[in-house]
């Protein structure tokens, strides 16, 4: 990660990442000790945080460029002043463009009789082209498996003898408009996004422990204005999705429902939401300040009734991630167990509301592998943006790191080079 301004004193080596989101835009720095005793990743020790709420997004999409850059200069120059460095470069999480998954193989002849790194390089430019085909644009890519000649491979098949090559892949891609205007806001902040990573893969690791994804794991985000959804086995990414479904919609079911403003609603949801009943809840009264013809009305509802507004959003929440899981050929794959993460998790009786749904165990989860984080950032509605530190820092098995979305500055092969010395 490239900076400017140094402090005395600070580490080497600083990351910065930015995930600008619907209900809010987060830009971390940390300090990367690639070199610690006894450690397997590299440590990673949060120095600045900028946290704004998100304006000019609307379901993880800009859509008011302006109001976007004036939010997230606010973010990232918040972080700036706390890690005492100027950024020139983040790295960017990426929930725009209707995300969509794609499992494949790709296959090449060795040419020499002995795979070298221009075969895996012909293999994967060919398994990219297949991937953006359609018009799409390739978000990240990692690979699942090699076979040679057929046969299964090594981790690393540099140097072996074979005539021919495959690789099964797995490909996350995005519309390019969408992602376009992400990295223009990005731009305009006067920086470069380094690399690009999938919402629904970052959360994932910033939520789940190596063994979890190894015997396979399905992790759910439920943020403000999009829900996503990622699935492990055997340690590798293997799907992922993303919805303009999150708990912005509950907010606005109570808003609507009880006729108070937006911002009232979002407390007396944080407040008093819940999926749990109790006999208590039909005596226990809200009282809020209402909208309409009084100005400085006062209404009043009971716990019971808030209860009966929230649970048919969260059912039809529910109900997209039972098909979206459903439907998905890998969830055999992917074991039985689901973590849930992202600010909407916290809604009391969510983890037993969605496993009752689900059919399946169900934990609330918090990032915990960044240390630093101040206590204000610790809860699962950051476990996206912690995520982001960990895939910019660790060597991700089979992930191929995008660096940056210009191809005229950053050529493919230069960035599947990259992958090669880090993923191998």
């Amino acid at each position: 990660m490239l900076q400017r301004g140094w402090i005395g004193g600070l580490p080497r080596r600083v990351a910065g990442v930015l995930d600008i989101g619907t209900s809010k835009i987060v830009c971390l720095i940390a300090a990367v000790d690639e070199e610690a005793r006894g450690a397997l990743q590299p440590v990673l020790r949060v120095l600045g945080i900028g946290h704004q709420r998100s304006r000019g997004v609307k379901s993880g999409v800009i859509i008011d460029l302006d109001e976007a850059e004036q939010a997230t200069r606010a973010a990232i120059a918040q972080a700036e002043r706390m890690a005492g460095v100027m950024l020139e470069e983040v790295s960017v999480s990426v929930t725009c463009g209707r995300l969509r998954s794609l499992n494949f193989a790709a296959t090449t002849e060795v040419e020499g009789g002995v795979i070298a790194e221009e075969d895996l390089f012909r293999l994967l430019a060919g398994g990219q082209v297949y991937a953006e085909r359609d018009g799409r644009t390739l978000v990240h890519m990692n690979e699942i498996g090699l076979r040679l000649d057929g046969a299964p491979g090594t981790r690393d098949p540099r140097g072996m003898a074979a005539r021919s090559l495959a690789a099964d892949l797995h490909a996350v891609t995005a519309d390019d408009a969408p992602l376009r205007n992400l990295l223009l806001v990005v731009e305009r902040c006067y920086l470069a996004a380094s690399s690009l990573t999938p919402a629904p893969f970052a959360s994932a690791l910033a939520a789940t422990s190596e063994d979890e994804r190894r015997n396979g794991v399905t992790v759910i985000d439920l943020g403000g204005g999009t829900t996503t959804l990622a699935m492990f086995a055997e340690g590798r990414f293997l799907f992922a999705d993303a919805a303009a479904l999150g708990g912005d919609d509950i907010t606005l079911d109570i808003a609507r429902a009880l006729h108070t403003p937006l911002a009232e609603a979002e407390r007396i949801k944080a407040l008093y939401g819940t999926l749990v009943s109790a006999q208590s809840d039909e005596h226990e009264v809200i009282s809020f300040p209402s909208t309409g013809e009084d100005e400085g009305g006062v209404g009043s509802t009971t716990k019971a009734r808030l209860a009966e507004i929230v649970r048919p959003r969260v059912q039809g929440i529910a109900n997209h991630l039972r098909n979206r899981i459903e439907g998905c050929e890998v969830a055999a794959h992917a074991g039985g167990s689901v973590v849930l993460t992202g600010g909407a998790s916290q809604l009391a009786g969510m983890a037993d509301f969605l496993a009752g749904e689900l059919g399946r165990p169900v934990r609330v989860a918090r990032p915990t592998r960044v240390s630093g984080l101040p206590p204000v950032a610790s809860g699962p509605a950051f476990s996206s943006v912690a995520g982001l530190l960990l895939a910019d820092t660790s060597a991700i098995s089979g992930a191929m790191a995008l660096k940056g979305k210009d191809r005229a500055a950053h050529g493919y092969l230069e960035r599947v080079g990259t992958w090669l010395k880090e993923g191998f």
